[in-house]
């Protein structure tokens, strides 16, 4: 295997390796949390610990944000918190690492940057929207579904990328 320190500006790790390795994260997780990976429930609890913190009297009185009020520690004092902060940093280091950490927006030539913005933001509120209608994300639902052999992680994971690749189609003019 070539040493990390040459690989070239825009190389990335072998995808069977880095899906080994991702399933002795999942493994990890579970050993030493009890819980699996996820990330979407972090977002619900920084929404619930901002709407406690501006609208204290509002979360009281309400049912959803209730729960966030009654609790003896904050929301954002959680595994799924310290899991997200652990990404973004993880994130930054391999960038680093493998010299890639730069600001740039990676489009097709006949899209402009805007554009590609547009339609990022509009996929990740929809799938956001999505993974809490469907009681998690990619990661929860699904990778930790299937790690204990639930046959709903297995719906869900057939479920996203089958959607993704039927709906590719439609949206391939983004990407080439």
């Amino acid at each position: 295997m070539k040493n990390l320190k040459h690989r070239g500006k825009d190389k990335y790790m072998n995808p069977y390796v880095a899906g080994v390795l991702l399933g002795f994260v999942i493994m990890a997780a579970f050993f030493f949390s009890g819980e699996g990976l996820g990330g979407s429930g972090a977002f619900k609890d920084i929404v619930k610990t901002t709407v406690v913190s501006v609208a204290p009297d509002y979360a009281a009185h309400s049912h959803y944000f209730k729960s966030a009020t009654e609790l003896d520690h904050s929301p954002l004092k959680t595994w799924l918190a310290f899991e997200v902060l652990g990404i973004l940093i993880g994130g930054i280091l391999s960038g680093a690492y493998a010299r890639r950490l730069n600001l740039r927006i990676e489009h097709s030539p006949k899209i402009t940057s805007r554009k590609r913005i547009g339609f990022a933001i509009l996929g990740g509120a929809l799938f956001g929207m999505g993974s809490q209608l469907g009681r998690g994300c990619t990661s929860g639902a699904g990778l930790s579904g299937m790690a204990v052999m639930s046959v709903s992680g297995f719906l869900v994971v057939a479920a996203i990328f089958g959607t993704g690749y039927l709906l590719a189609w439609f949206f391939r003019k983004l990407w080439i």
